[in-house]
């Protein structure tokens, strides 16, 4: 039964009707391979991921926000859809229906929609220094959503980085948080519920079908919301946001989400979320590199005091 487990994991083709138990989610480590095929799959993830912020600002020089957002979401439910049905998959059971809908809600749609109102008046370096957050924000959802109990230093940390995001936004703002730092908070917190969940049901069904799963349930609603938003938003087909809108749908939405929790799956949510700490890094590289924007000095320095504070987290729940 071992053995036929392992080669259902691998594939990703199909999940074991047999009941797990108890204390699988506590099984022997995996072997040295398996660590390092897990580790080099959230690394690809979070290099998807850190592009998302650029990307978005190249898409938005020839769509609408809500043209940008619905369209996306559609592409990369197209793409999910098509792997679904050419690999036969059986529809997933009901009683991981209601989590399929938490890790749509919050990263197919609530998570892409707020960062992208957010950026339309907030650079892509400010939204990565915020968006640093997210490691932090899931560890806590995580936290409360499996009952543990984290120390003291855990929360000590934690208030540390807020604290340092908070008093960045509101420096950069001129004493007070706009309206796209309000999106980006809001972001946070419904993306930290949608990484939780699907990393729930990573356990149980293959990553790559969390989120093509989640990307179908969509389709219901990003669909009439896309023709919608066509008809109203005027759209202008450049270079810059084609090749935007194509990243934000087939690599961030899917094959970045496809890896992230194939990753996560294998070498575990704590391990990846370290991983995740280069992000805000990677996305003011990316800032600077591919839109020409200027950093200030508080950009990279709040990012690392994030990331040093997010590590200390990382280390008390180990």
């Amino acid at each position: 039964m071992r053995a036929q487990s392992s080669a259902i994991d691998r594939t990703g083709i199909a999940v074991s009707t047999t009941a797990e138990p108890p204390a699988a989610a506590s099984s022997p480590s995996p072997a040295p391979g398996d660590r390092r095929a897990g580790t080099l799959q959230a690394a690809l993830g979070v290099t998807a991921f850190s592009l998302t912020f650029p990307a978005t600002a190249w898409g938005l020089e020839g769509f609408g926000p809500w043209s940008l957002v619905t369209v996306r979401c559609v592409l990369a439910a197209v793409v999910a859809g098509g792997c679904l049905l050419a690999l036969r998959i059986p529809r997933p059971a009901r009683r991981h229906l209601a989590g399929l809908a938490v890790v749509a809600a919050g990263v197919v749609l609530g998570f892409p929609l707020l960062t992208t109102l957010a950026l339309r008046t907030s650079t892509t370096a400010h939204a990565a220094v915020v968006v640093g957050l997210l490691p932090l924000t899931t560890a806590l959802f995580s936290a409360l959503r499996t009952g543990a109990r984290p120390s003291r230093t855990f929360w000590l940390a934690a208030c540390g980085g807020a604290a340092a995001v908070i008093a960045f936004t509101v420096w950069q703002s001129g004493g007070a948080l706009t309206g796209a730092d309000a999106y980006l908070f809001g972001a946070l917190l419904i993306c930290a519920a949608g990484y939780t969940e699907g990393g729930r049901l990573a356990r149980v069904m293959p990553g790559w079908q969390v989120i093509g799963w989640a990307l179908v349930l969509c389709l219901p609603l990003s669909v009439p919301g896309a023709l919608l938003a066509l008809s109203y938003e005027p759209v202008r087909l450049t270079a810059h946001s084609v090749t935007g809108l194509l990243w934000v749908a087939v690599g961030s939405q899917f094959a970045g989400l496809v890896v992230w929790y194939r990753g996560m799956a294998s070498i575990g949510i704590p391990k990846a979320s370290q991983l995740q700490l280069a992000q805000p890094l990677l996305t003011l590289v990316w800032s600077v590199l591919l839109l020409g924007e200027r950093l200030t000095p508080a950009a990279p320095l709040t990012a690392a005091a994030v990331l040093v504070c997010i590590a200390l987290t990382q280390r008390a729940r180990g």
